[in-house]
């Protein structure tokens, strides 16, 4: 075995910059063996190796392995990882669902199995109880939906008491939705190779991969597909658009939003928003809502400032106008929309916004939608399940019919501009709580009022809202955690200097 073998990285840990579909991922690894001047067959070797060391790595205890084999390179990867780890001592036994196609790099990996005096069999050869469970049944190929036996094999692995290790995906999950495609392996670990999937980042990822790991098969310093893809969002992107302020820095510099929402009985949107500005650094904030309410949004936050009527003169005010956080969807509410989509300044359009937008399409340069998939279905005059199934071919058709830059809340958030995709990974769970939205779009208008690019502005707003929730529920857990909680984290966060080298870092006078 190479013991010069090629790195494994934890996806949460160390986020590549950029993810691929399936398409692309074929045309990397025909690339990477032009580059490194070696067969499909050495790529499976290296592939086998990167699986036997991400084993030992999450089960050094393991010895007794379960591997389920499909008849593509996938199960040729399984095969080479049960030679290995047979050649290490460990008691393995394969399933195979079907013998690989003669002349593939996989029949050769089969061979050499059986040549190192392995063996295999059906589901029913297999006896007592695995420490751990190898799903290489299928990879990156599928995108019809499984019956019959292959799901069969799927339902089975997913019956078993024992961890699994998934061969670059889980098998039955779409690589470039992330959606299951009938039935999914549940995985506890994925080791993804040559590139990172989307399918692996968002739709319903997260309940199948488990923890991600990542191998890009490379032996060198080989540069092939780095650019093309869909941008990976890192914390790390946040320092340079969020630079030290100038020492002689007014609010006059920092921008001024506006915020138009709280229709009657909702009060708490719009004042989530508007806080949430104050905190992102916003230098100005206002805020409209129903007369009714104002007490509630302005009691105990005196830096908001009120704004008591929608008119020409007002909306000449703001930098930003924030639309739809509570504002309702009843005839006062319909009197404010049509006021506020007069404005023809920069916009952050969410929640009712979106719902009014719906029923009134427009398409506009300059604005941030920022639609969850109920919205979204709506503004599609679709269904949740149609969104969900192909959330990157639904926020180009939201972008295709409304321009602006699409924020597509959920699990893996998704931001387009009609030029750059990105996948925003950070967030969990607790965040499925009301509020959550309306600080992202507070956010998101304090980085448009001091100076960020729409779409600058909705990834990094995106990544500080989630990294604040990641900081809560490290600390104090998923179940619980309330929008207003954020506020804490997201000061800090929007002070990268300080936030990453140091309490004093952002002190220098210069």
């Amino acid at each position: 075995m190479n013991h010069s073998a090629p790195v494994i990285i934890k996806v949460r840990e160390s986020l590549p910059q950029y993810s691929w579909r399936t398409e692309q991922i074929r045309q990397m690894e025909q690339q990477l063996i032009v580059a490194q001047h070696i067969s499909i067959y050495q790529l499976m070797l290296r592939a086998g190796e990167a699986l036997f060391h991400t084993l030992r790595h999450c089960w050094p205890k393991a010895r007794h392995l379960w591997i389920f084999c499909g008849k593509g390179n996938n199960g040729g990867d399984g095969y080479v990882l049960a030679r290995l780890a047979k050649q290490a001592g460990y008691s393995v036994q394969v399933a195979a669902f079907d013998e690989p196609s003669p002349g593939i790099p996989a029949e050769q990996a089969r061979h050499d199995w059986l040549k190192a005096g392995g063996s295999y069999g059906s589901l029913q050869s297999l006896h007592g109880q695995p420490d751990v469970i190898i799903d290489a049944l299928l990879g990156i190929g599928p995108s019809t939906t499984l019956r019959g036996d292959l799901l069969a094999w799927i339902q089975f692995i997913n019956r078993q008491a024992s961890p699994v290790l998934a061969v670059d995906i889980p098998s039955g999950l779409n690589a470039d939705t992330g959606m299951p495609l009938g039935g999914a392996v549940h995985a506890t670990t994925t080791l993804t190779l040559v590139g990172l999937k989307p399918g692996l980042l968002t739709g319903m990822a997260a309940d199948f991969t488990g923890e991600l790991y990542f191998s890009d098969l490379k032996d060198s310093d080989s540069q092939y597909c780095d650019t093309g893809g869909i941008r990976l969002l890192d914390y790390s992107a946040v320092l340079p658009l969020l630079p030290l302020r100038a020492r002689t820095a007014h609010k006059g510099n920092n921008g001024k939003v506006l915020l138009a929402g709280g229709g009657l009985g909702m009060p708490g949107a719009i004042r989530l928003a508007g806080e949430a500005a104050l905190r992102a650094g916003a230098g100005l904030v206002r805020v409209f809502c129903h007369p009714d309410n104002q007490l509630l949004v302005f009691s105990g936050r005196p830096e908001l400032m009120l704004c008591q009527h929608l008119t020409a003169d007002t909306l000449e005010w703001p930098d930003v106008l924030v639309a739809g956080p509570g504002l309702g969807f009843d005839e006062w509410s319909k009197q404010q929309w049509e006021k506020f989509i007069a404005f023809q300044g920069r916009m952050v359009l969410d929640a009712d916004g979106l719902n009014w937008l719906a029923q009134y399409p427009q398409s506009r340069a300059n604005w941030v939608l920022t639609p969850h998939p109920g919205e979204a279905a709506r503004l599609l005059h679709s269904t949740i399940a149609d969104i969900q199934a192909d959330r990157f071919a639904a926020i180009q058709e939201l972008h295709h019919r409304y321009g602006g830059v699409v924020l597509l809340k959920g699990s893996g958030t998704l931001i387009f501009d009609g030029k750059q995709m990105a996948i925003c990974t950070e967030g969990n769970p607790g965040m499925a709580s009301g509020g959550m939205g309306d600080i992202l779009s507070g956010i998101i208008a304090a980085l448009l009022a001091q100076g960020l690019t729409l779409f600058d502005a909705a990834c990094c707003g995106a990544l500080l809202h989630g990294k604040a929730a990641n900081e809560i529920a490290r600390e104090q857990g998923e179940r619980g955690m309330l929008a207003s909680d954020l506020f804490f984290w997201l000061q800090k966060l929007v002070n990268p200097q300080r936030y990453q080298h140091g309490k004093n870092a952002d002190t220098d006078t210069r």
